[in-house]
């Protein structure tokens, strides 16, 4: 246990690493496991792979209440039809090619070729049930980095949730099936009747378990113990199934479905219970955690001799579940009557796998000793490769239907020194007049409301903004500003941030806030944001604790000024930090690169792009500016 939490740590790091090459985070935690696994290191032996089969039940129960709990009854009320429709075609369309494709494809996939009749129908079914999987969370981080909105966005979204339900539902029943067919019982109708009645009785034990987590959150204690009695609870979910299902009634049989248990459960206290945000909280909080054992196990789980006989059958059924989605979302959005270009393209959007497709070949792997390790490769590759090429194409998708709303390219016509002002009282005027001092160049935009329009003021000229537009914003000079201060009402500001942000790509937003609940609003576009009912006891506090730094950073020491710019000098990349003539009373106080800050010594060299903050006299400041920026 102790070598397997020290390997999570590195997978971590190692899904970091993949991220910064544009592939998901998961992928990297797979890899983790495959090369420490018994295929290549073997620092996770398989015998350490069996015995942390308990790293699995935690891991699956809180991606079944993941998955439940992104699952909004009122969100999806909207678009009601278009969901319905959409929904049942993809379902019906890759569960039928699915099943159709692994059974064609048995003769030819080396566990199931010798296998008998019923071994190979069962395998299918599983296979169609894990194939017609969508990824919830992926599609979540797709719309959130591009800020997608709209129809099209509520729409596929609403369709990738309720898909994971059905999927479980259809899983159980299917596995259920398998049970039968590989025992050699015969479809009878009291077989039918005990699919049935499992059914009925794992969502008889969905209903108890949200009771259960209503209490758990109901509870008073610290959050990281509400966390651990919330896994505990869906571990024993899986306990119990295991303990039926290994111990039958004598004339009935009876399989609760666990993954099927778990969503219920969250999903009943997410929409019928006051607990909904707190428990969101705690999925978001301990989600990074449990991702990382469990695709890290995974990897390991993998068989790379299977594998490496399997990867052109992966391919194949990739390729037949792209076809189906397709056809599914084409058909269903035709029924809908949704307009032809969301019908053409929202097959992209649904290509992503990820947390409950390998849950449920994880499962399989334990439920069907002789074959399930070998099935839950072969889903795990395919799972690998949709999650690889998904993100692409449903980012593709939101641009090419015109709901992405990202950060436009920065213009080059900058010049280090140039703001526009948003405002409307004297607070304005009076930034304005210090960045002057500064020498910066400054205009001032106000509104009709503003009384600023009355000052006559020679420093500045004060413009009138009647809209807020691309063309009224560019012949205010807003395209060739290097900051942009926004000082008017909330929801002003908003519209100002949102229109600069996506057509002219500044490096740098300032607001002041008018209520703090609109923070994170306003964090979406990484702008700096100032509230004015915490700012002053933050900076009481600083005062107390630092008050040399604070004086520095306010520009109350005499003679020294603290200065932030970009290095722009592609010629000084080469030369270390220690070689370069600076002015002696100039000193480097941070550089950020690519949104991190990054330590800095001696043979530190920069590169082009760099956020430099440094501090020192007016007059050696404007040295550095000069030398570093062009």
């Amino acid at each position: 246990m102790l070598i397997f939490l020290l390997i999570s740590l590195s997978s971590k790091e190692i899904g970091v690493f993949f991220k910064k090459i544009k592939l998901p985070l998961i992928t990297g935690f797979i890899f983790a496991g495959v090369i420490t696994g018994p295929y290549i290191l073997n620092i996770i032996t398989a015998d350490a792979v069996k015995n942390l089969y308990f790293i699995d039940w935690l891991s699956l129960a809180f991606i079944a209440f993941a998955a439940g709990s992104e699952l909004h009854l009122k969100e999806l009320r909207a678009r009601f039809r278009s969901i319905k429709f959409i929904t049942i075609g993809q379902v019906a369309s890759a569960f039928i090619l699915s099943f159709v494709g692994v059974l064609l494809l048995s003769h030819h996939i080396p566990f199931l070729k010798d296998s008998g009749t019923n071994v190979k129908i069962s395998a299918s079914l599983l296979a169609a049930a894990i194939l017609v999987a969508r990824s919830p969370s992926s599609a979540i981080a797709v719309i959130k980095e591009l800020r997608a909105r709209g129809p099209f966005t509520q729409t596929t979204l609403s369709v990738t949730v309720i898909m994971d339900i059905v999927v479980i539902i259809i899983f159980s029943i299917n596995s259920s099936v398998a049970d039968f067919l590989i025992s050699g019982l015969s479809l009878d109708f009291k077989i039918f009747l005990e699919i049935f009645f499992s059914i009925f009785i794992s969502l008889l034990s969905g209903i108890v378990l949200s009771v259960l987590l209503r209490s758990i959150m109901w509870f008073p204690v610290a959050r990281w113990l509400r966390s651990v009695l919330l896994l505990l609870s869906g571990y024993l979910v899986f306990w119990g199934s295991s303990v039926i299902k290994h111990n039958p009634l004598p004339a009935f049989d009876i399989f609760v479905e666990p993954l099927l248990v778990c969503m219920i459960g969250s999903f009943l206290l997410i929409n019928f219970s006051s607990y909904r945000r707190d428990f969101l909280d705690i999925m978001h909080r301990t989600g990074p955690g449990i991702y990382i054992v469990f695709f890290t196990l995974t990897g390991a789980s993998i068989e790379l001799d299977i594998l490496n006989e399997l990867w052109l059958i992966s391919i194949i059924l990739v390729s037949v579940r792209i076809v189906a989605i397709f056809v599914g979302s084409f058909a269903g959005g035709i029924k809908a009557g949704d307009p032809m270009d969301f019908n053409k393209y929202s097959w992209m959007a649904y290509v992503t796998q990820a947390g409950v497709g390998l849950g449920l070949a994880k499962e399989v792997a334990v439920e069907f000793p002789g074959w399930g390790s070998s099935f839950a490769t072969l889903m795990i590759s395919v799972i690998v490769i949709n999650q690889i090429i998904g993100p692409v194409l449903h980012k593709w998708v939101l641009n090419i239907i015109g709901e992405a709303h990202t950060r436009a390219k920065a213009h080059d016509n900058i010049t280090g020194k140039n703001t526009v002002i948003f405002g409307r009282d004297g607070r304005s005027l009076a930034l304005a007049r210090q960045l002057r001092s500064h020498g910066w160049q400054v205009r001032i935009v106000t509104d009709e409301k503003s009384d600023l329009r009355k000052l006559m003021d020679p420093e500045f000229e004060i413009i009138q903004l009647k809209t807020i537009s691309v063309s009224i914003f560019k012949k205010l000079g807003v395209d060739e500003a290097d900051v942009i201060v926004t000082m008017m009402s909330d929801e002003q500001n908003y519209s100002i941030c949102e229109l600069v942000y996506e057509h002219f790509g500044k490096a740098k937003l300032v607001v002041l806030l008018e209520d703090r609940v609109n923070y994170e609003h306003f964090n979406e576009f990484g702008a700096s944001i100032v509230c004015p009912s915490t700012a002053m006891i933050s900076l009481l506090d600083h005062f107390v604790r630092s008050p040399s730094a604070t004086s520095l950073l306010l520009g109350m020491e005499h003679n020294q000024e603290v200065m932030e710019f970009e290095f722009g000098n592609a010629s000084l990349e080469k030369v270390n930090l220690k070689e370069m003539n600076l002015p002696v009373d100039v000193h480097i106080l941070s550089v950020e690169r690519q949104k991190h800050k990054i330590n800095i010594s001696g043979n530190f060299r920069f590169r082009v792009g760099d956020i430099v903050t440094v501090i020192g006299s007016p007059g050696s400041l404007d040295e550095v500016m000069v030398r570093f920026f062009t």
